[in-house]
C-alpha cells in the first residue's frame, strides 16, 4: 500500500509541474537508447530525484520536453501510465504519424530505402 500511495505522490507531483508548462502536441513513441549502457534514470521533474530506472529497449511514450539548463528533458510515460523525466538524448522516437525524430546524434540511424 506504501508503493501505491508513493506512485501516486509522485504522479500529482508530475501532473501539477506539467500543468503550468506548455505541452507538445506530437505523440510519440520511444526507445531507451542509453550509450552508457547503464539504466536511465526516471525522476520527478528535469535533473529531479531519481524515482525509478529504465533499461535499454524499454518502450515509453514521449508526452512532452523541456530544455533544463541547456539540456532537454523528456516527460514519458510507461505502459502502465505512470509519468516521469528522462534525459532526452537516450531516446530513439518515432512520432505516430510515421516520421522519425532522434534527439540523440551520437547513433546514427542508417538511411531509409
Amino acid at each position: 500500500m506504501r508503493v501505491r500511495k508513493v506512485r501516486l505522490c509522485i504522479l500529482s507531483a508530475v501532473l501539477s509541474l506539467t500543468a503550468s508548462a506548455p505541452a507538445t502536441s506530437q505523440d510519440v513513441a520511444c526507445v531507451v537508447t542509453d550509450p552508457t549502457g547503464t539504466p536511465l534514470n526516471v525522476r520527478t521533474e528535469p535533473n529531479g530525484r531519481i524515482v525509478t530506472s529504465l533499461t535499454n529497449g524499454s518502450k515509453v511514450r514521449r508526452v512532452e520536453e523541456r530544455r533544463y539548463a541547456g539540456k532537454g528533458w523528456a516527460l514519458v510515460s510507461s505502459d502502465t501510465g505512470e509519468l516521469g523525466w528522462v534525459f532526452s538524448a537516450y531516446l530513439d522516437c518515432v512520432s505516430v504519424g510515421g516520421d522519425r525524430w532522434k534527439s540523440a546524434p551520437m547513433h546514427p540511424r542508417p538511411p531509409a530505402n
